[in-house]
């Protein structure tokens, strides 16, 4: 929502500036400038990212309407699963956890947070990597170096779409002066005709290098950090799950472990310890409390 706010900011402040000056709307509506401008940038996608990269892009903005998703709910949901896999662990044994990341999407545990199951980049992480400390064998150092290779491919491919549409945007500029070139061949072939016509043609071919300045520095450069941070989050959030795995692979209590997450989650978007503590002593009481009652409704059923 703040994407599209924004963006109504910049073309309401450059056309409300425009017309009080006397400027008239419809002499910007060159069409044809934004076939030039807008092909050029999308054929460069494909050239050098491939379709799958121009998919990428549309996807990613259509994401960004929704504004990012790791918010702090998002990371304490995170920190409550990891919580519960290890509270479950430690009382049953590592063994236990085989059923859980095997399948993941047929978790009880993985079910309870859709946020987290949602995410696939996550499940898949957290998976693997409990996987190899179920197998054994593996040090705590090897799979810290594991899980940093994988972080480094996971940013790799996050960073993708900040990087196409950075790119879009520093080329946008020369698109827009090659637009603007057509323009002056085509006022050339009618220099011969009356003036306003060479100068409705002029003013069209300054309409492309407009349009290219305005696309670089007020949508696609923008466009471009937003998709960056909303990677960046998604990294720290991957991180999240790797300081909990390594607590638990050292054999820390599960709240340590999530405590060790919790402190790797920049401060404006963190859960405070005592949120996080809440959150965890106050699930367990809660299924304390239904196995007590269950067990009372067990005896009275006797007793009847």
């Amino acid at each position: 929502m703040f994407i599209l706010v924004g963006v109504g900011i910049v073309f309401a402040s450059i056309f409300i500036g425009y017309t009080m000056h006397g400027g008239k709307v419809v002499a910007l509506m060159q069409i044809s400038e934004f076939i030039i401008i807008g092909g050029a940038g999308l054929g460069s996608v494909v050239i050098g990212y491939s379709p799958k990269g121009a998919l990428g892009v549309v996807k990613a903005c259509i994401t960004l309407l929704k504004g990012n998703p790791y918010k702090k709910a998002t990371y304490l949901e995170l920190l409550q699963t990891l919580y519960d896999l290890f509270a479950m662990a430690r009382k049953e044994g590592a063994l236990a956890l085989e059923r859980h990341v095997e399948n993941p999407h047929q978790s009880e545990i993985f079910k309870k947070y859709p946020s987290f199951l949602a995410n696939h980049h996550a499940v898949d992480f957290c998976a693997d990597t409990l996987k190899l400390i179920i197998m054994g064998g593996a040090s705590i150092y090897d799979l810290s170096d594991l899980m940093d290779i994988d972080l480094e491919a996971q940013r790799e491919e996050t960073m993708r779409v900040s990087n196409i549409l950075g790119t879009v945007g520093d080329a946008m500029p020369g698109f827009g002066i090659v637009a603007a070139v057509l323009g002056v061949v085509i006022t050339m072939q009618a220099i011969g005709g009356p003036p306003e016509q060479i100068g409705e043609k002029v003013a069209a071919a300054l309409v492309g290098t407009f349009l290219g300045v305005l696309l670089a520095y007020g949508v696609f450069s923008p466009l471009s950090k937003a998709t960056e941070t909303v990677a960046k989050s998604e990294e720290q959030y991957l991180a999240c799950i790797k300081h909990a795995v390594l607590g638990f692979a050292r054999g820390d209590t599960p709240l340590t472990c999530v405590e060790f997450a919790r402190r790797s989650i920049e401060p404006e978007v963190r859960p405070t310890f005592s949120e996080l503590e809440d959150t965890c002593r106050g699930r367990t009481a809660i299924k304390a409390e239904t196995v007590k009652a269950d067990t009372s409704t067990d005896e009275e059923k006797a007793a009847a």
